[in-house]
């Protein structure tokens, strides 16, 4: 793993974040962690969170901004991400609602649309799947169709390991099919009952997909646990300890 960016989606540990977000970064980076992901970027000034990223140490590799916020200013969201040096802008979710019929194909002219804006500024705009982007639209995969109908320059992918597995979908085999396309994955393990555990103690393959993503061209991996059963900062240093071990 000595070659391997590995940063922690602040996801993980929001429990902390809201109630001490500089001190959680500050921890993340004891960890050992090379970057972090942003779910929001606790009511920080751009100038403020650059600081705490030189302090620390940690590179942010990329952030979760809603689709709402982006089209409400997309350009403030883009000067943010320029202000701290975050290569990567990414739509963490979608309503299911809008992957089907018409809505998908205006979804998809919509993220094209916003990802040549982001290109155009120097940052990579990528799209993070859930499991409802695997439902079937005539014969194809929803998130399939997204990446068909946009510019591969314009979009790229944030693929979930988890919610790939979760409906159905083998992650490696899915990385292999979309080689160029695939920015950034999400390292998450899942149990025997298909719930959340940290990265390593699960049944999904993670050496293979870490293997995949890298020969499909991704650059950063991020640890996440959408649900810890465990504090959440132990959460994120056992599964960057388990990601060692590889």
């Amino acid at each position: 793993m000595s070659n391997l960016l590995v940063g922690l989606q602040l996801y993980t540990v929001r429990d902390q974040t809201a109630q001490d977000f500089k001190g959680t970064v500050r921890r993340v980076a004891e960890m050992g962690y090379d970057g972090v992901e942003f779910a929001g970027y606790g009511n920080l000034a751009a100038d403020e969170l650059a600081d705490l990223l030189k302090e620390t140490g940690l590179q942010a590799f990329g952030t979760h901004v809603s689709l709402a916020a982006m089209e409400s200013d997309l350009e403030r969201e883009i000067e943010y991400c320029l202000a701290i040096g975050c290569p990567n802008l990414v739509v963490p979710h979608v309503q299911p609602d809008l992957l089907s019929g018409e809505r998908l194909h205006t979804l998809t002219e919509l993220l094209n649309t916003f990802g040549r804006r982001v290109r155009e500024r120097g940052l990579t705009f990528a799209f993070h799947n859930h499991a409802s982007e695997f439902a079937q639209e005539d014969g194809k995969y929803a998130l399939d169709i997204m990446l068909e109908n946009t510019d591969p320059a314009n979009l790229k992918l944030e693929l979930d390991s988890y919610w790939a597995a979760y409906a159905g979908v083998d992650p490696i085999a899915y990385l292999g099919k979309h080689t160029g396309r695939v920015a950034l994955v999400h390292l998450k393990d899942m149990t025997p009952e298909r719930t959340f555990t940290e990265v390593g103690d699960g049944t999904l393959d993670i050496a293979g997909i870490i293997k995949a993503a890298q020969a499909a061209g991704a650059r950063w991996f991020l640890v996440e646990n959408d649900a810890p059963t465990i504090p959440s900062l132990e959460s994120a240093r056992r599964s960057l300890e388990n990601l060692r071990k590889f």
